[in-house]
């Protein structure tokens, strides 16, 4: 299948209400940090791009959205299918990025090169979305935070040693930041920067 080919096809069947329930779903994983959510609408983004991965990007992104796109993303089928499917401008510079998006094995960067927002608006902050191998059987993590009763469990296979350092910072910029979404294959749960994140002790 040719890269023309590949960036016409694998949107949502029915966009409206696809959009609709898949944006209920990010919404409801904001609120209840670490809860892992399947999404229901069959999509086929183009490699390394995941299922997940790309139902948000069909739900979030639009011409008003600058994306910014990892290494193996940016030299795939993807930047013409997000193009054909959303309109979202693509962006090399972090800083300007609305979401944010990464495959599975990329290394990560600072979060404060994106952008945080400001104490005035800190919803201008970038979304990044990031594919990882699995969404259990890996090192447990402790969330805290509101959405959470008193503390949830995560276990991500293929997030870097550095993760929590990096998110450790990224707290510390509240109420500017940003949230992070993890994603497997399907399935998806959220991380909003309200949420205190640390490595459960065996």
């Amino acid at each position: 299948m040719g890269l023309k080919t590949e960036a016409l096809i694998g949107g949502f069947a029915e966009p409206v209400f696809h959009a609709q329930s898949v944006f209920k779903m990010l919404m409801d994983g904001m609120a209840r940090p670490g809860t892992i959510q399947t999404v229901q609408p069959d999509v086929a983004p183009p490699a390394p791009l995941g299922i997940a991965a790309g139902t948000i990007a069909l739900t979030l992104c639009d011409h008003d959205t600058p994306v910014w796109l990892s290494q193996g993303l940016a030299r795939s089928a993807v930047p013409e299918w997000l193009g054909f499917h959303t309109g979202a401008p693509l962006t090399t510079e972090k800083a300007e990025a609305r979401f944010a998006f990464t495959e599975a094995g990329t290394a990560l960067s600072s979060f404060g090169l994106f952008a945080s927002g400001t104490q005035e608006y800190p919803d201008r902050s970038t979304t990044l979305v990031i594919e990882l191998a699995e969404l259990e059987g890996g090192r447990m993590l402790t969330l805290m935070g509101p959405g959470i009763q008193s503390v949830a469990e995560i276990a991500p296979i293929g997030l870097p040693e550095t993760f929590l350092r990096l998110w450790t910072e990224n707290r510390a910029l509240f109420p500017r930041g940003v949230d992070i979404v993890l994603t497997a294959g399907k399935r998806f749960l959220c991380l909003p920067r309200t949420t205190k994140i640390t490595a459960t002790e065996i």
